[in-house]
């Protein structure tokens, strides 16, 4: 994966995670966190992590009830024929 994709990826993962209304703690929680750990690991997974791994996207993906494609940029879902 490029670095524009990533960043673009981690841009999506942000802003869907304002849009889900989860809490830190909440997000951390449904990742697989538990305890006092749960924030610190979603606010690093959200704002510290520029190499995200598929499998802690699919956590993601999963806390928030999106689809893995829903973290790609549009850009990538479409390919030519």
């Amino acid at each position: 994966m490029s670095e524009k994709t990533r960043d673009a990826v981690m841009e999506r993962v942000r802003t869907l995670f304002e849009k889900s209304g989860l809490s830190l703690d909440e997000l951390g929680q449904k990742m697989g966190s538990e305890g006092e750990t749960a924030r610190k690991a979603a606010w690093q997974f959200l704002y510290k992590v520029a190499d995200p791994r598929v499998t802690t996207l699919r956590k993601f993906a999963d806390a928030v009830g999106v689809s893995m494609a829903e973290l790609f940029p549009e850009s990538k879902k479409t390919r030519s024929k």
